[in-house]
């Protein structure tokens, strides 16, 4: 739900990235590749990915930059909601994050706030 709100929200926009990376397991990824399958830039297997410390991502393929997105989810609290961090990083001078609020509704998580 929280890289489904990442990949909607275009932070790539200003910039020429030929691939977006998620910090996820191999299956969620395929997941989010299934259901965004028309996404620009597209979303790719982080085996794609080529990484150097304190450098922007690099797209194997491309050998252009890439965007990497990554989720942070942290315990419940005490009210039964969850606080979890949607973060993107391009290279240290293209980071950033929104701060999430989900709560389960009728059963189902679902965002509650957004920071």
């Amino acid at each position: 739900m929280i890289f489904g709100y990442l990949l909607e929200r275009h932070f790539w926009d200003l910039a020429d990235y030929s691939a977006v990376f998620l910090q996820a397991d191999d299956k969620e990824v395929a997941a989010l590749i299934k259901k965004y399958p028309d996404h620009n830039p597209p979303i790719k297997q982080s085996s794609h990915a080529k990484l150097q410390a304190h450098h922007t991502p690099m797209d194997k393929d491309t050998n252009k930059p890439a965007m990497i997105l990554s989720v942070e989810v942290n315990e419940p609290n005490a009210d039964g909601s969850v606080d979890a961090l949607g973060r993107w990083y391009a290279g240290d001078a293209v980071t950033g994050f929104r701060a999430f609020n989900l709560k389960k509704v009728d059963g189902a998580w679902q965002i509650a706030t957004v920071k």
